[in-house]
């Protein structure tokens, strides 16, 4: 189980986060890691996505609002964060570019991303093993094409695996089932994720396992 940070580290990374976007939309200046920044965080280098989303209440799924990141490590894990969360705030082509009277209304959510693991091609049916639903990620590559999801997306939709694979081809401007093409790479990683509760509120860690359980149980009850 990928987990390198403790959950102060992970606070530290979703407050940096709203910080840098609150600047970067007040003046437009890219923030540097200030001084109490866990040494750990400007040393270690793994990929960065932050995710920003509407917030409709604690007890309901969010509105995506931008999710833009770095898929390997590019930077430490402190200014990736900084300018993923810039980024997604701005750069999102999905959305018009954040403004910051919007800041109350959304939360973050920071996610550190494991190194990228290339399934071995040849027998992609053995994929529907070695993805797991609640603990992988997906990276889908054929030719110029590339879709990443996060963990978190299979949880949230409460998909099975192949859904999964089948949307990550979609994601990568591919035809559904093209994870079935000895032509295509599926690569596979975990992530740790941190998130606001709620704005400029409480964060916490997230456990994906659990949370899906909670999907399929909603999910068997409704039969």
């Amino acid at each position: 189980m990928f987990k390198p940070y403790s959950i102060e580290e992970g606070r530290f990374l979703v407050k940096l986060a709203r910080k840098a976007v609150e600047e970067y939309l007040r003046s437009g200046r890219i923030i540097e890691p200030p001084q109490d920044t866990p040494p750990r965080l400007l040393k270690d280098k793994y990929g960065v996505f932050t995710t920003i989303e509407v917030f409709l209440g604690r007890d309901r799924r969010g509105e995506l609002r931008g999710c833009i990141g770095f898929p390997e490590a590019v930077y430490n894990v402190a200014n990736g964060t900084i300018r993923s969360a810039i980024a997604a705030a701005v750069e999102d082509p999905r959305f018009e570019p954040m403004r910051i009277e919007e800041l109350n209304r959304v939360t973050f959510e920071v996610s550190i991303l494991s190194p990228l693991e290339l399934l071995e091609p040849g027998n992609p049916r053995s994929y529907l093993e070695k993805v797991v639903v609640g603990r992988h990620g997906i990276v889908i590559q054929r030719g110029y094409h590339s879709g990443l999801l996060l963990p978190q997306v299979p949880v949230e939709y409460c998909w099975d695996t192949m859904t999964f694979l089948n949307e990550g081809c979609v994601k990568a401007f591919l035809p559904p089932d093209c994870w079935l093409d000895e032509d295509t790479s599926v690569l596979i990683y975990e992530a740790q994720i941190f998130k606001e509760v709620e704005p400029n509120g409480e964060v916490v860690e997230r456990d994906l396992m659990e949370e899906l359980k909670g999907c399929r149980n909603a999910d068997s009850s409704k039969g």
